[in-house]
């Protein structure tokens, strides 16, 4: 499938980030920077932004190498509206969002398509945050529109997607329109970690 960003230049943005950019020294400080955003300010995004989240979908690992996601890319706003309203709650950033990627999949091409396509989705996440850019991940599947059909119908009509294709989720995405403080480390739920002890485990007392 052909896209509009098959071709790319190196964009001033690649040359020199901008003001906006949290360019992140260390993965650690990627993922505690990482957070949902769900109000944007409406800027479009560079075309090199948007070649670097792709890649970043692609390049995620599958089983068995099988890749059986595809990656929509919606940026029309009409499509973008109708999108927020796919679900009865929860996908209203999709309607001031820049960009809508949709990941979806054939189930028959591979029976670990939910998980090979949520990788995928948190790598595109981490690499909007990388460019300094918000994000959200608009679950799909086994949600429904008030009416009760079902959000993947939704999207599937919407996107004139095959009936067979199975939708996870859209990710919504944008330059940052509301503040969100980095990950409060000292909130981790260390108490829900636990250390395998062959010793433990075969003390039945």
């Amino acid at each position: 499938m052909h896209t509009k960003f098959g071709h790319f230049y190196l964009s001033p943005y690649l040359r020199e980030r901008n003001q906006h950019s949290k360019h992140m020294n260390s993965f650690h400080e990627l993922i505690i920077n990482r957070r949902s955003i769900r109000k944007y300010t409406g800027e479009i995004l560079d075309p090199e932004q948007v070649r670097l989240i792709l890649e970043a979908g692609l390049m995620a690992p599958a089983g068995k190498r099988l890749n059986p996601w595809h990656f929509v890319v919606i940026e029309d706003r009409e499509t973008l509206v109708a999108l927020s309203k796919a679900k009865a709650q929860g996908a209203g950033p999709l309607a001031t969002a820049a960009l809508g990627i949709c990941l979806c999949a054939d189930p028959s091409v591979s029976d670990t398509w939910v998980e090979d396509l949520s990788i995928a989705s948190i790598q595109m996440q981490l690499q909007c945050t990388d460019l300094g850019l918000g994000s959200v991940w608009i679950q799909m599947r086994n949600r429904y529109d008030e009416e009760g059909n079902a959000a993947t119908y939704n999207v599937r009509r919407i996107l004139n997607l095959p009936d067979h294709f199975e939708v996870l989720n859209v990710i919504s995405i944008g330059h940052i329109g509301e503040e969100r403080k980095p990950y409060d480390t000292g909130k981790l739920q260390w108490e829900k970690v636990q250390i395998f002890s062959p010793e433990k485990s075969d003390n039945n007392d």
